[in-house]
């Protein structure tokens, strides 16, 4: 499977629907399939992270947070973050995205991760 694969069957299945409580969601699983793409092709992904943790579903950006964003963050923090930065200031549904982000790798570094906090905080301040 490509980067292309993987994208475009998260885009037949999304948004797509909750699973029950206790089954395996769908829509949680094809973005995991995305995910395995976001070290080595971040260009390709950052689009569909953009769309889809703009989302009004909160389980969809919940999804995209956990799976990907923080993966981008992760591996491509200098290249990522200005465009979360931007993303997230500009829109509140991607705000509450961002804020749901933990840090590992790159994003944990001190300078970034100061950065990142600053950034979080503006956003809880602003009410996302």
């Amino acid at each position: 499977m490509t980067v292309q694969d993987a994208l475009a069957a998260a885009e037949r299945l999304l948004p797509g629907q909750s699973a029950p409580d206790g089954a395996e969601d769908p829509r949680w699983q094809t973005i995991i399939e995305v995910a395995m793409f976001a070290e080595h092709e971040p260009e390709a992904i950052w689009p569909f992270v953009l769309k889809w943790g703009s989302h009004e579903d909160e389980d969809v950006r919940a999804a995209v947070t956990t799976c990907l964003l923080e993966d981008l963050l992760q591996y491509h923090f200098d290249t990522i973050f200005p465009r979360v930065e931007s993303a997230a200031r500009s829109n509140a549904s991607f705000g509450k995205t961002a804020a749901l982000c933990w840090k590992f790798g790159q994003a944990k570094e001190p300078v970034n991760a100061q950065r990142f906090d600053g950034l979080i905080a503006d956003l809880r301040k602003a009410g996302n």
